[in-house]
């Protein structure tokens, strides 16, 4: 049946579970403080208990706050808060966790839980490569400005330190970037800064800062410190340039000569160990000739003094051949006479020469020739026999 239909012992229901006024009349909506009260009586039949109601003095029915009613709010309010406890940390992050303001620990990558507003989580990132750069005039050792800029890569190693023991790391980090800059400068010269000395200005300052970090116990790590530039302030930049040009001309006229040096030095060595093997060569061959002349005169002496006269007379002719063959005139003296008799070797070898090119038979002119040369020698050793004679 409905629910404005009357029910049983002649009582109307409404939807809020109340019953009419009684004499059956429509009164309207039900009361809001009944509705209410019905309300807390149904939370309080869940948590096990009745509710209290007092008599007000119109005669309605109220049921005022209980410690159940505050207890299921609390719970609420507990629920929610342990809610708001759970975090997560990513694979590259680290969290500090302060519980009451105090350091409690260092929180792993994944899900964790810490109770609010006791505990105060800070993420970390500390994979994240961190830069920072610097640009200055700073004084050489060998009083010389020089501009020199850089940049610094950092991570973040210790995220407690990072958080907890300097107010300001990065600006910390840049002020012992400037510090370590300027020391390290200070103590090289202006040639090595500029030119060949980079790297290893590089390495002392990295050094130098990551000594500077673990001493302030900022939490940081130094991964590389990178030289960008260096360079003369630019009032003097065109002073510097020609100075470095020049540096350029004498280390190339070095290369050059150097190279001039490798090619002309083992030419020249090759050549005095070619004069020195030829030297010995001809050492060895004036030795040998020496020997065989030496061993030649022996054998001589030795058919000598078996026969003197033919001995003689051979080497004698052999040596007049000698002497003959280079000469291209010979004048003969004729003994008991003022006349020379000049025998034109020269022009009869030369007609010899021809004929042999024409063609025509030379016998005739050889044996001629042969013939005079034996007469020339029976005629000269004739006169030199008779000169020893006379003598």
């Amino acid at each position: 049946m409905a629910w404005n239909e009357p029910g049983n012992n002649g009582k109307d229901q409404d939807p809020w579970g109340g019953n009419r006024r009684p004499n059956g009349q429509d009164q309207g909506p039900p009361d809001l403080d009944e509705a209410l009260g019905k309300l807390i009586e149904k939370f309080n039949g869940l948590f096990g208990g009745s509710g209290n109601k007092n008599t007000s003095g119109s005669g309605g029915n109220t049921p005022a706050p209980t410690g159940k009613i505050i207890g299921f709010g609390a719970a609420i309010v507990l629920v929610l808060w342990a809610g708001m406890g759970f975090y997560t940390v990513d694979q590259q992050e680290r969290a500090v966790v302060l519980r009451l303001g105090k350091f409690s620990e260092t929180v792993q990558p994944g899900l964790h839980w810490n109770p609010p507003l006791v505990d105060n989580v800070t993420k970390v990132n500390v994979t994240a490569v961190r830069n920072v750069e610097n640009r200055a005039l700073m004084l050489t050792e060998d009083e010389n400005i020089v501009e020199v800029g850089l940049s610094v890569q950092y991570i973040v190693s210790n995220p407690k330190d990072f958080l907890l023991e300097v107010r300001e790391p990065d600006s910390s980090l840049l002020q012992a970037t400037q510090s370590a800059l300027r020391h390290v400068v200070g103590g090289s010269e202006m040639h090595s800064v500029l030119t060949e000395g980079r790297a290893l200005l590089a390495v002392d300052i990295e050094r130098r800062l990551q000594s500077l970090m673990s001493e302030y116990r900022t939490g940081l790590e130094v991964i590389k410190v990178n030289i960008e530039n260096t360079a003369a302030p630019s009032q003097v930049q065109d002073a510097f340039d020609d100075v470095i040009k020049a540096r350029e001309d004498e280390q190339r006229v070095k290369n050059e000569a150097q190279a001039y040096a490798n090619g002309i030095v083992p030419e020249s060595r090759g050549r005095a160990q070619r004069v020195s093997e030829e030297a010995q060569a001809y050492r060895e061959q004036v030795v040998a000739r020496a020997e065989g002349e030496a061993t030649r005169f022996t054998k001589l002496l030795t058919e000598y003094q078996k026969a003197p006269e033919v001995t003689r007379e051979r080497l004698y002719l052999v040596a007049m051949e000698d002497v003959l063959s280079n000469a291209s005139k010979v004048i003969v003296d004729v003994e008991g006479g003022n006349n020379m008799m000049v025998l034109p070797l020269d022009q009869i070898m030369q007609n010899q020469s021809m004929r042999a090119a024409t063609g025509a038979s030379g016998r005739g002119s050889s044996s001629m020739v042969d013939e005079i040369t034996n007469r020339v020698i029976q005629q000269l050793t004739q006169g030199g026999s008779a000169s020893r004679e006379s003598r």
